[in-house]
């Protein structure tokens, strides 16, 4: 399956898309609290499928009607088959935590893409812990197989590889006994995940104290089951939004700045390259400005790296993006692709370790576009296409269902020339 995309103005209005990573964690917190808890507009992409099809391995009764989503949860236990993470980070990750509190073992895997994404600090601070946790095939990566009980009063872990490492201990320590102390050894990057997995936790009556050197998880919690609704998701948001900087005015519907996301920096991130952005409570529109070259860190949201470079090749001069490293362990070196994706259309890029450089504007024209299997390069390179001379083709057309599986139906609303070959 490819994409076909040729170039046109966009305009219009689209829902946002619910949040990835609150449903991630949502569908989580309801296999831990005894009793059944209610989801509403839940996300069913193929990560967040992952996370739910995991929950049931682990003990949970599940219910899926529309995007309202009844787990049943409290009755923990391991699972008979090896739990399939398929290619979600996420799932993994934070799975990898709740393993680790079984007194029995667990097999957890994931696609060749999954398995070759770091583990390590998640390893090795789990067996500081006590826990067994064997890599079958190569040291630091999945598979795993676990097994618990975690019992330990403390571990150390580095925060500049992955936030979900730390919000994985931070979760499976809310159904210990004793209390658990966390020590980050390093700065945490992308902290505003950590934040969503605290203000989550709180919904279902966790606690959790933030210390000097990271966080203290009381001992003898018992989680309470709640209804809660999934906020509009910043993170896809963001391609419609960039497109109506480039191409039109578009307006998302279902987003509040009143969110632990990082990724509603997009706004910010637009208003600084000159975008017109209008903020209500409920919506945001996104216009064309006089578009400027800018520096942005994205340190604390480093998956709008893709769009905010096709946003820097449309403007005028340079822009420097940084705070980015860790994006080299997402589904595909993600600096890397990004860089590649530009330059086969024509921009001006120079890679750095933690980001780009990005003269413009640029002339962009079509090209064949690889993505890499990574749905975030695919979208990004869509919105480049809808300026770009001639039609460019993208393939591993379907991956943006990772994460935004409405994006083409929203994007060819909203008037997008893009064309679906299986």
């Amino acid at each position: 399956m490819r994409l076909i995309v040729r170039p046109g103005q966009v305009g219009g209005t689209v829902p946002a898309s619910p949040s990835k990573s609150y449903t991630h964690r949502a569908m989580i917190l309801g296999l831990m609290a005894p009793g059944t808890s209610v989801i509403n507009r839940t996300l069913l992409s193929e990560d967040t499928l992952s996370t739910l099809a995991a929950v049931r391995q682990f003990g949970a009764k599940v219910l899926v009607k529309g995007d309202t989503v009844r787990i049943k949860g409290g009755n923990l236990h391991c699972p008979k088959e090896p739990v399939d993470a398929g290619n979600s980070g996420t799932t993994i990750r934070l799975m990898t935590g709740v393993a680790s509190l079984m007194p029995c073992s667990s097999v957890l895997t994931g696609d060749e893409s999954l398995k070759r994404r770091p583990m390590g600090p998640l390893i090795d601070a789990l067996r500081e812990m006590g826990v067994t946790v064997i890599p079958t095939l190569e040291e630091g990566q999945a598979p795993l197989m676990i097994r618990g009980p975690n019992r330990g009063r403390g571990t150390h872990i580095r925060g500049d590889v992955s936030s979900q490492f730390i919000s994985s201990l931070i979760l499976c320590s809310l159904l210990k006994d004793i209390d658990t102390e966390i020590i980050l050894t390093t700065p945490l990057v992308s902290s505003p995940y950590v934040d969503i997995t605290l203000e989550l936790m709180e919904k279902f009556g966790g606690r959790c104290e933030e210390t000097g050197e990271g966080y203290l998880i009381p001992g003898g919690q018992v989680l309470t089951p709640t209804t809660l609704d999934i906020p509009g998701d910043f993170s896809s948001a963001a391609f419609p939004l960039v497109a109506g900087a480039i191409s039109g005015k578009v307006t998302v519907m279902g987003l509040t700045d009143q969110t632990k996301q990082g990724d509603r920096a997009i706004l910010d991130i637009l208003e600084a390259f000159g975008a017109r952005v209008v903020r209500t409570e409920g919506e945001i529109e996104v216009s064309p400005g006089d578009l400027q070259g800018a520096d942005i860190d994205l340190s604390g949201s480093p998956d709008l790296f893709p769009v905010v470079a096709v946003l820097a090749a449309h403007a005028t001069g340079r822009s420097i993006l940084h705070g980015a490293k860790h994006l080299r362990h997402k589904e595909s070196d993600r600096i890397r692709t990004t860089v590649d994706m530009l330059r086969e259309m024509g921009a001006k890029v120079e890679e750095r370790e933690d980001g780009c450089v990005v003269e413009g504007p640029s002339d962009l024209r079509g090209a064949r576009i690889d993505p890499h299997g990574d749905h975030r390069i695919l979208m990004a390179a869509t919105i480049a296409a809808l300026k770009a001379k001639g039609k460019t083709i993208i393939g591993d057309g379907g991956c943006y269902a990772v994460s935004y599986p409405d994006f083409v139906k929203d994007m060819t609303n909203l008037g997008a020339n893009i064309e679906v070959e299986e």
